[in-house]
């Protein structure tokens, strides 16, 4: 073996290395990356399973600022973008 092919053995081993440890720090990065996509997706499946009761909660505070005319009930709703129009009857969202 020549001093040629030894170092261009050298330098392709130590490339091989180099290449090793990025492939395992990207391993570890979309690792990271997989498991917060799937705590986000946990969290938006867990959030429609509760918007049935969230909407009927709002309906239900709507219902009563409008029946009893109370302002700081329609300010806390106003605040967070729910705004309402009292009927004969009942409140009606928008």
């Amino acid at each position: 073996m020549t001093t040629l092919q030894y170092r261009v053995l050298v330098l392709l081993g130590a490339l091989a290395l180099v290449l090793a440890i990025v492939n395992a720090v990207m391993f570890s990065n979309n690792r990271q990356a997989q498991n917060e996509l799937a705590a986000r997706g946990q969290y938006i499946q867990q959030s429609l399973q509760l918007e049935p009761l969230y909407q009927s909660l709002i309906k239900s505070l709507a219902d009563l600022a409008a029946r009893d005319n109370d302002a700081q009930l329609r300010e806390l709703l106003s605040s967070q973008g729910i705004s309402f129009s009292a009927n004969s009857q009942t409140g009606t969202l928008r």
